[in-house]
């Protein structure tokens, strides 16, 4: 089974995890006020020699990242390894908010100036990220 991605604009192969990016996508964009042409999905990226894929990041309207989102199927745990992978890619992209999600369980964390992360209590609209 095949689902529309519309920021790919192009069906993809409907997985768990493909289910819960999608989701997360509609959320960020209808309750959240995340403008669509700002979000993109399976963003790619160097991390020294390798190739990686960022599941969503979204940018401000001067196309500075703001947002890193790691989507995991369902049955995923949210461990320290997946925590591992997505501070490893900020490690490069070095976005402000992080949010990791299994679709049942999500976490969003801000990237302070001295480079730690701290858990945000809720999650901010779009305007708020981008003014913050």
């Amino acid at each position: 089974m095949k689902i529309f991605d519309p920021l790919r604009k192009k069906y993809v192969e409907l997985t768990p995890e493909e289910e819960v990016r999608q989701g997360v996508i509609a959320t960020l964009v209808d309750r959240y006020g995340f403008p669509k042409h700002l979000v993109s999905s399976e963003y790619a990226f160097k991390a020294g020699q390798l190739d990686k894929r960022a599941d969503i990041v979204a940018f401000d309207r001067n196309l500075t990242m703001i947002l890193l989102v790691e989507c995991k199927k369902p049955e995923v745990t949210l461990d320290n390894a997946v925590i591992d992978q997505v501070i490893g890619y900020n490690m490069v992209l070095k976005v402000k908010y992080i949010l990791i999600t299994n679709g049942k369980t999500s976490y969003l964390c801000k990237r302070g100036d001295d480079g730690t992360y701290k858990p945000e209590n809720h999650f901010p609209t779009y305007s708020e990220m981008c003014n913050d």
